[in-house]
């Protein structure tokens, strides 16, 4: 099961997300991490993504972690979030009855 995190937060709060990301405690073994990836786009400012493995049997837990995560960042100024749950393709044909 994947949960994707999506950021979003002006240049002149990089030094700060920075200094938070750089304080955020280690994940539990099994959620696995890809990212952050960083990328600035001209009048949008500085976006991330960042993808978020594990076991669908965890989902409860690993939400749980995954939004104290980004709370860490609250009063960042102009820092938005979201946190998504994705399928895989072959879940999502059995939950329209192809799988």
């Amino acid at each position: 099961m994947i949960i994707i995190s999506l950021t979003s937060y002006p240049p002149e709060s990089a030094v700060e997300m920075g200094k938070r990301f750089m304080e955020m405690p280690v994940l539990p073994d099994f959620i696995k991490m890809k990212g952050p990836y960083i990328s600035s786009i001209i009048e949008e400012g500085i976006k991330g993504i960042t993808l978020y493995e594990f076991d669908e049997s965890k989902y409860g837990e690993a939400f749980n972690v995954l939004s104290d995560r980004v709370a860490k960042f609250f009063g960042v100024p102009g820092y938005t979030y979201s946190l998504t749950h994705w399928l895989e393709a072959q879940d999502a044909l059995k939950l329209v009855g192809l799988g």
